[in-house]
């Protein structure tokens, strides 16, 4: 019959653990870690809530909490006195008017505060690494890289580049600061032109750094003026 009595009584338990809980903040859970909370320490908190929300115990004892984390109550009070130092952890004392009786309970709102503001530059950083790899995949779109510029010529050329030829282009890109797309459009220039080396790519660079073409729009409309120019003579 007691066997029967204290497995109903185990199953009571279980529907109670079932139905309610401790409410635990979620900011506390992700930011315990970044402000320098243990693990263990983080579970003291949560007896130390356990405690107030379901048994209405506001200052349990070092030895009641030892009891529960299996620890002794020394190193239970070792804990608490670094939460205090840190000022993660306070004691409150209070006084109920009608008694008269002094009691103590424990505040933590120094470690709910600091779990914010650790949250807060934990959302900020986010912020700013997000921020920084945008402007890095922009500026990696809006500047080719050279290699890849080296690679379209020698598509273009059917053979690897000569020495000489690579230290063309570096001098192009470098020393002259010709774009990038413009020299890939003299490039398709000399290509129609059926004129594809290095020397005729050069002088297209050189008449419209001239005539100060500066992007493939002003070449476009360079070169049209020029083809529709030698076609009336």
């Amino acid at each position: 019959m007691k066997n029967d009595m204290w497995k109903a009584y185990a199953r009571g338990m279980a529907a109670a653990m079932n139905s309610g809980g401790v409410v635990v903040p979620a900011g506390l859970l992700r930011a315990y870690r970044g402000i320098g909370l243990s693990d263990g320490e983080m579970l003291l908190i949560i007896q130390l809530l356990t405690y107030r929300q379901i048994e209405q115990v506001e200052f349990p004892t070092p030895e009641q909490l030892a009891d529960r984390l299996g620890l002794t109550s020394m190193a239970v009070g070792q804990m608490l006195s670094r939460l205090m130092k840190e000022g993660l952890l306070a004691i409150d004392e209070q006084m109920d008017l009608m008694s008269g009786i002094q009691s103590e309970r424990y505040n933590w709102n120094g470690l709910i505060i600091r779990s914010a503001e650790w949250l807060a530059d934990d959302a900020k950083q986010s912020v700013q690494n997000d921020k920084e790899q945008q402007q890095r995949a922009a500026a990696s779109a809006e500047q080719p890289k050279a290699s890849d510029l080296f690679t379209v010529i020698e598509q273009e050329f059917g053979r690897p580049l000569s020495p000489m030829e690579c230290e063309t282009i570096s001098a192009w890109l470098d020393q002259d600061k010709y774009p990038d797309e413009l020299i890939r459009f003299a490039l398709k220039e000399a290509v129609f032109a059926g004129k594809l080396h290095f020397r005729y790519i050069d002088r297209i660079l050189i008449e419209w750094s001239r005539n100060r073409v500066t992007n493939t729009d002003e070449a476009k409309a360079h070169t049209q003026k020029f083809r529709g120019g030698r076609g009336s003579s």
